[in-house]
């Protein structure tokens, strides 16, 4: 076989360093850094499965926690993603009714936190005006009108139907737009 020569510039995908690779496939610049590597990807393969059983257990946890109406206020903070300090504050004002049952002991009463944090009143939409899709070609303009009316392209007036979402028809040849909201578009401009 013969010998490469070939000098390829790259960079180790471990260190960092510059080097220069022999082949096109070379990754690392050394054996030691491929090995840190290899161990690199096991770590972080066996920390995947560590969380993974972790949220698992987490999530039956949470099921648990679910069906009592104490709950503790580590158990809270997980619930309902709030701080431990706020939980506190809440209990210090009289907000959320606790019972300490000796130190470190503190329960909180679940479905008070969940009337607290889970109603949020969203405010109403605003109504849309009800846009008609049925239009007579007496109240249409076609593309090419458009085009000479308004001075544009009509590529600009094919891009502005589309982004505005105006209904169009086809009849024949011609293609009708609604000539109210081809003149409101227009008329911002």
């Amino acid at each position: 076989m013969g010998v490469s020569k070939l000098k390829i510039p790259k960079i180790c995908e471990q260190c960092g360093k510059p080097f220069e690779a022999k082949t096109v496939v070379t990754r690392f610049c050394s054996s030691t850094c491929a090995n840190r590597s290899g161990r690199e990807k096991k770590r972080q393969t066996k920390e995947a499965e560590h969380k993974q059983t972790l949220l698992e257990q987490s999530a039956k946890q949470i099921a648990e926690m679910q069906t009592r109406p104490y709950i503790s206020i580590t158990e809270a903070t997980i619930l309902f993603g709030i701080s431990k300090d706020t939980i506190r504050r809440l209990i210090k004002v009289g907000k959320v009714p606790a019972i300490n049952l000796g130190q470190r002991l503190t329960r909180v009463s679940r479905s008070h936190i969940e009337a607290m944090y889970t109603t949020v009143e969203l405010p109403e939409e605003f109504k849309k005006q009800t846009i008609r899709l049925q239009y007579e070609t007496n109240e249409c303009y076609t593309i090419n009108e458009i085009s000479e009316k308004y001075g544009v392209s009509l590529s600009t007036v094919d891009k502005i139907i589309r982004r505005n979402s105006i209904p169009k028809r086809q009849v024949g040849r011609f293609v009708y737009v609604p000539k109210e909201q081809i003149d409101k578009i227009f008329a911002s401009r």
